[in-house]
């Protein structure tokens, strides 16, 4: 089912948190973490502010409402203290047997899938307007922010189908880093995946776990790679292929792990961007693999590959920048890194989030007769991470990733 913003609709779909296992559809019903003193964004992200677009409010989402706030807002619709559009179905709220989760409600949408409490007028929600953040779903609460919780902190980032998170992958008044108490971010029960104290850490390679130290060293080299930009998306992602591919020949008798990732070679190495997109094109289907099939996008592949080579190519060199930072948001708070095998899954899963991006790119030139430009990058952004945070299981993603692993063992 496709809504008015040419979106498939979403179901809720509970994701059950229990040790490092995590099922169902991504983001929405996710248990809330608990709350950690220790909390990291990506200082792109770290001022990160609400503003307005309404996208999540239109996006024809089923947004569970919990009991407490499901009964304080039918209280204040009753007395008259808050007021809803006209609803597509019976009222403002939809109640069915079976529900999410901790879930006492649906919220309601309108005839254009929008949520009975958005006013367009203002591209406010009315709730939040006039009752505070506190008397919203927790799914309204969180959105867009993606967290997962290890026994080393809380890590935030967010999914840029937000059009303002989207667009902060463009800047270039801070330096690329992981920091710690982003302001944006206070400690708090975000919602994302929790790995539970004394649950095993990251895979280094089938059969060798890294270690909180090593894992934290390897999280940031990631993203220092990101950093420098100017060779493109396709340096940057070769070299952590190398990088990967190095790391994995790690053994404990070599020393500290963390001292692995240290010593790993500083030359990056070179690549060019890709002429075609049929390399894409296979990441793009196998990502759809992990979408149910009640949520996959309608094929849309119709003269991308020619799209590509005409629009999308001749501009690509000119976005190395918010390229790198997608890549980079995708390293950091990375759910896959607990959900593959591997951290050759990890980059795997870098390579197929740049792939989406081409594609979508493909598909917006094409649609808008234009080249690629900033808006439609943009878009392209947000289109990917529709896929890869919103539709597809996290789960199933990082199963099919992990083929990076195959092959004879490091040596």
């Amino acid at each position: 089912m496709v809504n008015a913003n040419g979106l498939p609709t979403i179901a809720i779909r509970p994701r059950v948190v229990c040790n490092t296992s995590v099922t169902g559809g991504n983001l929405f019903g996710v248990s809330p973490l608990a709350s950690s003193s220790q909390v990291y964004s990506l200082s792109i992200h770290a001022d990160y502010r609400c503003r307005h677009s309404g996208n999540c409010c239109t996006a024809d989402w089923d947004v569970p409402v919990e009991l407490p706030v499901y009964r304080s807002l039918e209280e204040a619709l009753t007395a008259g203290r808050l007021t809803a559009a006209p609803a597509s179905g019976p009222g403002p709220f939809i109640v069915e047997p079976d529900m999410p989760d901790d879930a006492a409600a649906i919220l309601g949408r309108t005839s254009t899938g929008d949520c009975v409490f958005f006013e367009r007028s203002s591209h406010l929600c009315v709730v939040h307007r006039d009752f505070s953040e506190a008397a919203l779903p927790a799914t309204c609460r969180h959105f867009p922010r993606v967290a997962l919780q290890d026994a080393r902190g809380t890590f935030v980032g967010l999914s840029h189908f937000c059009p303002t998170a989207a667009a902060m992958l463009f800047r270039q008044d801070v330096p690329l880093a992981i920091v710690d108490a982003p302001p944006s971010f206070p400690p708090a029960d975000y919602e994302g995946l929790t790995v539970p104290d004394g649950d095993l850490p990251p895979l280094l390679r089938p059969g060798m776990l890294m270690d909180p130290d090593g894992y934290t060293a390897w999280e940031a080299h990631m993203v220092a790679r990101c950093a420098d930009a100017r060779s493109g998306p396709e340096s940057v992602l070769a070299t952590l292929v190398r990088d990967a591919a190095v790391l994995r020949r790690w053994r404990p008798s070599d020393g500290s792990l963390d001292n692995a990732v240290r010593v790993l070679p500083r030359e990056p190495v070179d690549a060019v961007p890709h002429h075609e997109l049929l390399e894409s094109l296979t990441h793009y289907r196998r990502a759809l693999e992990a979408v149910p099939d009640d949520l996959k996008p309608e094929p849309d592949e119709r003269g991308l590959e020619n799209e590509y080579v005409r629009s999308v190519l001749p501009e690509w060199k000119g976005w190395n920048v918010p390229l790198a930072h997608f890549i980079a948001a995708k390293a950091f708070a990375s759910w896959t890194a607990y959900q593959g095998r591997g951290v050759a899954t990890v980059v795997r899963g870098l390579e197929a989030a740049i792939a989406l991006v081409r594609v979508e790119a493909a598909r917006l030139c094409r649609d808008h007769r234009r080249r690629l430009d900033g808006d439609l990058l943009l878009e392209a952004f947000r289109a990917a991470d529709f896929i890869l945070n919103h539709l597809a299981v996290g789960e199933d993603l990082a199963t099919g990733w992990s083929i990076a692993e195959q092959g004879p063992a490091p040596t």
